[in-house]
């Protein structure tokens, strides 16, 4: 016995024996591959806009921008070909003595000064390199004046390099680089938020043409078009448009719209946490309106149902992170509050129709804001305030946003919304109680199409989903970094799916912009014989696996609930398939809910006749 002690004691000292031989000293490059996340932020699958993969593909179209941002080059090509993407400029190419330092040397580049790129979005010499370090292949080659050089890399580490003349090709740089799958699992490439991202590029710097896979991404009127394209003709009044030497900014209100939305940018690096220059934009807003029409309206009354987008151009942005969401630049608030207030109240003054109209929206949001006020006092008189005690929650340890020392918990914190008690039943006995969180619905719930917001306070359900995920005030009290929409593959389930998305959509479409939604995707089908078990999620992998397994049983899941949870911790584990809930524009999303979630129609009794089967 007494060796038996003396052997744990013996090994507990060793396992917490800290001397200078656990002290390590790490490269650049090997610091980037180990915590990749101060870097990129997530590294995600693909199935979030956020996801690394898609930070990697803006890193290196980023130097491309600023090439064209000073007049060198308007034309960049870019490649997706499987896992491969290429990124071509024509822009003055990396000095020829430098690309190998450039690409993998942190703390090199031309940034550090105003001398050579003015008002550049990337300023701290990591992004190509964590772009090399994280790539299982990585290329550059820089063209100058008839000369090359170029470099190939793999995992940040120098494997080949060449040096030459060929006179067939213009001055510029091409980069192309594979994620490497040691970093990132099973990623993939959603096309919607590449288009997206391309767009945006097109849309700050009107006048440079982006070529992605053989399709033209090219912009005239800049954040005018941007906002055109999201309202798709269902502003109030015409948009409103200003553009400065260093300022632009667009805006104008939805009818059926709830909330406000945003698109900023600094240096044409889009800050999706917003930062300084959208509050001081949110601000500019308010004093115009104000003193254009002599009022004291609130904050609240005359944002509801904007839209707006604001890009500015500064020297030395200082964002909160590598990733670059959120700008913290101070000085810069008086000068955007004044240009904004000044270029809007120029807008008023020549388009007194348009004014005309957003002096009644404001009055309208008021008398709806008193309203609701009356009711959300109701709500939370009567609701249980004991901390988060929400009944059908069963919720998770870590939350977006709570914990630093736990980052990657609480963004990967996910909420299930599940239909009814059988299936979060199985959910909770699987789930991950760190990171998953289940709120179980009773079954349909309320059509909110052309509801007002009071429904939320008048409908027990919708108010305690609503605070389950901390949405009540704005998108920043989000707790989960996933909301997942789990209902059962039958007509029932996809009706409540439909219902789900009709409530954020109509309520809470920032969720939905912001890429937070998805679907859970469950099998329908289990094919198994004594050896080996398979899940089918469509009816044609069943019939494959059919014709390739021997003695095969089949068994249909008619509902979540119906599925073991001994099996249920694969489909909602690593494993767990996702799909994003995207929108192209407000205005094809409200269309959407109109037309499935709205008055019965003719047209809509055809297409359910049509579909049927």
């Amino acid at each position: 016995m007494k060796d038996i002690v003396l052997n744990s004691i013996m090994k507990n000292m060793a396992k917490n024996k800290y001397d200078e031989n656990q002290i390590q000293t790490l490269s650049a490059l090997e610091h980037i591959r180990l915590r990749s996340g101060m870097y990129i932020g997530r590294l995600g699958n693909g199935s979030n806009q956020n996801d690394g993969i898609y930070v990697l593909f803006k890193e290196v179209i980023d130097n491309s921008i600023d090439e064209f941002n000073e007049n060198c080059g308007n034309k960049i090509e870019i490649t997706l070909n499987d896992k491969t993407v290429s990124v071509r400029d024509y822009g003055r190419g990396i000095p020829l003595g430098k690309v190998i330092e450039c690409v993998s040397k942190i703390n090199t580049g031309a940034k550090y000064t105003n001398e050579v790129f003015h008002r550049s979005v990337g300023l701290n010499g990591v992004g190509t390199k964590a772009v090399n370090a994280l790539s299982s292949h990585f290329l550059v080659i820089s063209y100058r004046e008839g000369k090359f050089v170029s470099a190939t890399f793999s995992q940040g580490k120098l494997i080949d390099t060449k040096k030459g003349t060929d006179k067939t090709q213009l001055d510029g740089t091409y980069v192309e680089f594979i994620p490497d799958e040691e970093i990132f699992k099973k990623y993939s490439y959603i096309e919607d938020f590449i288009d997206a991202r391309l767009w945006n590029y097109a849309y700050l710097n009107p006048g440079l043409t982006l070529k992605y896979n053989g399709k033209n991404y090219k912009s005239a009127r800049g954040l005018l078009d941007l906002l055109d394209k999201a309202v798709e003709g269902d502003e109030m009044y015409p948009l409103v448009h200003y553009r400065g030497e260093f300022l632009e900014f667009a805006l104008t209100h939805i009818a059926s719209n709830y909330g406000e939305t945003y698109y900023s940018y600094v240096n044409g690096q889009h800050t999706q946490d917003g930062g300084t220059h959208l509050s001081a934009f949110k601000e500019g807003i308010l004093k115009a309106v104000n003193e254009h029409f002599k009022k004291s309206w609130s904050s609240q009354d005359v944002r509801e149902g904007i839209i707006g987008a604001i890009s500015i151009k500064i020297e030395n942005p200082v964002f909160e992170s590598q990733t670059k969401n959120k700008l913290g630049n101070t000085e810069i608030r008086s000068w955007v509050v004044q240009e904004v207030k000044t270029g809007l109240i120029d807008y008023l003054l020549k388009n007194p129709e348009g004014a005309d109209k957003l002096s009644a929206k404001i009055t309208h949001n008021e008398k709806l804001r008193k309203e609701l006020s009356d009711v959300r006092k109701n709500a939370k008189s009567s609701a249980k305030r004991v901390s988060l005690n929400i009944p059908k929650l069963k919720d998770c340890r870590y939350h977006l946003g709570q914990s630093s020392s736990h980052q990657d918990e609480c963004e990967n914190s996910v909420i299930f919304l599940t239909e009814g008690d059988s299936a979060s039943g199985s959910i909770t006995k699987t789930r991950d109680v760190h990171t998953q969180a289940v709120f179980s619905l009773r079954g349909k719930i309320l059509n909110v199409y052309n509801k007002s917001k009071a429904e939320i306070y008048k409908n027990a359900e919708l108010y305690n989903m609503m605070k389950a995920l901390g949405i009540e005030d704005s998108l920043e009290g989000l707790r989960y970094g996933k909301v997942i929409i789990a209902t059962d593959a039958d007509n029932d389930g996809f009706h409540i799916r439909n219902l789900l998305m009709t409530y954020f959509l109509t309520y809470f479409e920032e969720l939905v912009l912001a890429g937070r939604l998805y679907i859970l995707e469950t099998p329908l089908f289990r094919v198994r014989n004594k050896k080996q078990t398979a899940y089918c999620y469509n009816e044609t992998d069943r019939d494959n696996l059919l014709a390739q397994i021997k003695g095969a049983e089949v068994t249909r899941f008619k509902g979540l609930g119906e599925i073991d949870p001994k099996e249920f911790g694969y489909f909602i584990g690593e494993e767990m398939k996702l799909e994003p809930v995207n929108i192209s524009s407000l205005s094809s999303a409200q269309s959407a809910v109109k037309f499935y979630e709205g008055e019965n129609t003719p047209t809509r009794r055809d297409f359910i006749m049509e579909n049927l089967i």
